[in-house]
């Protein structure tokens, strides 16, 4: 912080200065001494006395200026910001099975996935993040940890970036896994609130856990799963070869509103690149960390070192108005 003054009313006192100069050359025309003949005075060059005349009205002048300012109270401060925040613990589960390889998703003009969509919403939903830890989990027949929770999320981003279809078994999506492994990652931590990101665009139909089972396992562990069904409003048809059309079907959204019911949290259709922003943003809101800011600011008192030089030129102008520029009745 740069210089700041407690009492900034003070300041109006320096139109003390302009009122003394008034009486001081009023004063002063009143004791000039008339000659007949100023000819031979001429002569003579002006003595020292005579260049310093003005002394005392100028050490007065400085002596109310350092003092007003010293009663206006100067300040240099230092202030140190400190944001105190509790953040949350979120597991990112996103689905890498074959079928998110379909591209009815756009994205800047171009039709792209639906896993390249959901990257890029995700990449953005990492950015804004300040204090939160996230991990992430891909699942596909299988599980397993793309990155743990971490707050580097610059590292996080380049694993989000990894990220793609066939890293896992792409041929079955097996969500209960998946939420098994999110769970894992989050139930050691020391973390009030605590949440799982699960997005996918299928029906569970691979693994040893179903999802109720690890829904249940998740609110015993009084952690939140939002679920992201993403894909198509409704059905509609593909051409893959010259001989084939496929339909694409929307995705039935009664497991993973089971999923979200269970654990407190919500279900969310993601139909198109937009819908699927608005959903992060939406999570974002309802899980929004908790912080305040407190700011310490030390300052540094500056009126002593103004009271002692406008005292300094206070007494000058006194010992000068007494010796050398003492008036005589």
């Amino acid at each position: 912080m740069g210089l700041t003054f407690n009492n900034p009313n003070m300041l109006f006192l320096l139109l003390l200065i302009p009122l003394y100069l008034f009486f001081y050359w009023r004063n002063q025309r009143g004791t000039a001494v008339r000659f007949s003949s100023i000819q031979s005075l001429k002569k003579i060059g002006p003595s020292p006395g005579v260049i310093f005349r003005h002394s005392v009205a100028v050490l007065r002048c400085l002596a109310i200026i350092f003092l007003v300012l010293a009663l206006a109270r100067p300040q240099k401060g230092i202030q140190d910001t400190r944001i105190t925040t509790e953040g949350i613990d979120i597991a990112l589960t996103v689905d890498v099975s074959g079928s998110m390889r379909t591209a009815d998703f756009v994205l800047d003009g171009n039709k792209v996935s639906r896993l390249a969509a959901a990257k890029d919403v995700i990449a953005r939903f990492i950015e804004e993040r300040t204090s939160d830890r996230i991990g992430m989990v891909v699942f596909g027949t299988l599980a397993y940890t793309q990155c743990p929770l971490t707050i580097d999320y610059g590292v996080l981003l380049q694993l989000l970036d990894k990220v793609q279809v066939g890293m896992v078994d792409e041929e079955k999506t097996a969500i209960g896994a998946g939420i098994v492994t999110s769970l894992n990652r989050l139930r050691e931590s020391e973390s009030k609130s605590k949440i799982i990101i699960l997005l996918t665009d299928g029906e569970n139909n691979a693994g040893k856990i179903n999802p109720p089972t690890a829904a249940k396992m998740a609110e015993t562990l009084d952690i939140k799963i939002y679920t992201i069904g993403i894909g198509p409003r409704k059905s509609y048809s593909r051409r893959v070869s010259p001989f084939q059309i496929e339909t694409i079907h929307p995705l039935d959204p009664t497991g993973l509103k089971e999923i979200a019911a269970t654990t407190g949290g919500e279900y969310f259709p993601a139909w198109d690149t937009v819908s699927l922003e608005r959903i992060f943003e939406l999570i974002d809101t309802l899980e929004k960390t908790t912080g305040e800011e407190v700011i310490y600011t030390e300052y540094n008192e500056l009126f002593s070192y103004l009271i002692t030089a406008g005292l300094i030129f206070l007494l000058l102008g006194v010992v000068l108005e007494k010796t050398r520029f003492r008036r005589l009745p």
